[in-house]
């Protein structure tokens, strides 16, 4: 990771879970990172932590609704004028609905493409613009999707949810053959986990507490750090070194 030291990347939905562990760990390795969520409170309490623990790098927090993309365009903004630019992104922010294919609401199904797919293409596209403009040619964006990317399990309440991860497994794929295309060392990379011990599944079952605790009861659920060390496996791979994708599971998870 030393390569990486002094440099910018921006984390999406950093501000808990997932993207606070990725946006620690990355400030510990020395990165400047913008970490970006609707709660910027909490992201702002994580600078404060890695401040004290003396981390060698530093995060930025700031407020940025990943539903509209004027407030995108306005991060982009200021990182370009306070920072110069991104030379990672790591799309990590997502989330789902119970929302059914039979009885969904379309708002919810909207809410989860909107964030999980159409924020992620805009984030990708600004960070390779931004790379691009200051011949940044060693960037890497990064996308956190999910096992539920790569398989369809039997539960209607996740199944719209699966969509806007199969979504990421195909736009990271795409997006590899388009920075060949352009003949740029960028890297792309997405990283696939199961089941993860964090606020998604108390969040996804916010009406009901034992359907949200039993998530982590059935096995060993991976913890949020278990994400964070593969991100920085796949940015310490060496330049020749493409990584497209990581799967990972809990040992006693089956599907």
């Amino acid at each position: 990771m030393n390569r990486w030291r002094g440099r910018v990347a921006l984390v999406t939905g950093a501000s808990v879970g997932i993207g606070a562990a990725i946006a620690k760990e990355l400030v510990r390795c020395g990165m400047k990172v913008v970490g970006c969520s609707r709660d910027v409170e909490k992201i702002q309490n994580l600078a404060a932590e890695c401040q004290s623990a003396g981390h060698s790098g530093v995060l930025v927090p700031f407020k940025c609704d990943l539903n509209n993309e004027e407030e995108i365009l306005s991060m982009f903004a200021a990182i370009k004028a306070q920072h110069k630019g991104v030379d990672v992104c790591i799309n990590n922010a997502g989330l789902a609905h119970p929302e059914s294919l039979l009885h969904g609401q379309t708002s919810g199904w909207k809410n989860m493409l909107d964030v999980n797919v159409l924020a992620l293409c805009i984030c990708s596209r600004e960070a390779y613009q931004s790379m691009k403009e200051r011949n940044v040619d060693d960037g890497h964006i990064i996308n956190l999707n999910s096992m539920s990317g790569h398989r369809v399990v039997h539960s209607t309440d996740v199944h719209f949810y699966s969509s806007t991860k199969f979504a990421v497994t195909a736009l990271t794929e795409g997006l590899r053959q388009e920075l060949r295309e352009a003949n740029t060392h960028i890297r792309a990379t997405c990283i696939s986990p199961g089941v993860v011990e964090t606020e998604f599944a108390p969040r996804l079952y916010s009406q009901n507490a034992d359907k949200a605790a039993a998530s982590y009861t059935k096995f060993k659920a991976l913890e949020a750090i278990d994400v964070a060390n593969s991100v920085t496996y796949v940015l310490s791979a060496p330049p020749h070194v493409q990584i497209g994708d990581i799967q990972m599971r809990p040992v006693e998870q089956v599907l």
